[in-house]
């Protein structure tokens, strides 16, 4: 039997039909819940943001126009409640980024992932390098640390960023230059940071 479209299973949500919306989400909490933990740096934030953006699906489903796609429909929803949760907590001195679930940082913007086999120095290494990326995107400016979060975490279309952010796709790919040119400086002064405070052997 042929997949159900996301467009569809929203369509059969609207109509009352059982079984609809929980398909929906099935299919999107997980990458949901990737994408808003590396956006926020909080685990139970993305849970809670998760559950904020399937409740205001539900309730937006009427105003959904069926000629677009769900997906960067569902994003923009996200998105938007990200940056709202962001907004409220920016008195905070800092953000958390512990593992919580053990998100994969599939992103090997600082070549963060061990080998295969690494041996217990080499694991350590790797993971202090992970630690070190998170704090760098953490400090990056909201709109750059979203655009990297969707063109490299969930390697999103540039067509798809571009309606969940309302920009040209000219100006996706300007954006994302920006974003790795950006983090490329940030990465490299946190490292000669770190490399200052190490002592002499």
């Amino acid at each position: 039997m042929k997949a159900r479209q996301d467009e569809e299973l929203l369509a059969d949500h609207l109509a009352g039909k059982p079984g609809a919306f929980e398909a929906l989400l099935r299919k999107y909490a997980e990458e949901l819940y990737a994408f808003l933990f590396r956006f926020v740096g909080n685990a139970a934030a993305a849970d809670d943001l998760v559950q904020e953006t399937f409740v205001q699906v539900h309730l937006s489903a009427a105003s959904f126009d069926p000629s677009r796609s769900f997906r960067p429909w569902l994003y923009t929803i996200a998105a938007n409640k990200a940056r709202d949760y962001l907004r409220g907590r920016a008195r905070a001195s800092e953000q958390s980024l512990d593992a919580g679930r053990g998100a994969d940082d599939r992103l090997d913007l600082a070549h963060a992932l061990p080998g295969e086999h690494p041996s217990a120095v080499e694991q350590a290494s790797a993971e202090e390098t992970k630690e070190a990326v998170r704090r760098v995107i953490a400090r990056m400016p909201e709109h750059l640390r979203l655009i990297l979060m969707l063109g490299y975490y969930q390697q999103l279309p540039y067509a798809e960023i571009a309606e969940i952010l309302q920009i040209p796709v000219g100006t996706v790919k300007s954006r994302l230059h920006a974003a790795v040119t950006r983090f490329a400086q940030m990465w490299r002064a946190e490292t000669a940071g770190a490399s200052a405070r190490m002592p002499e052997p």
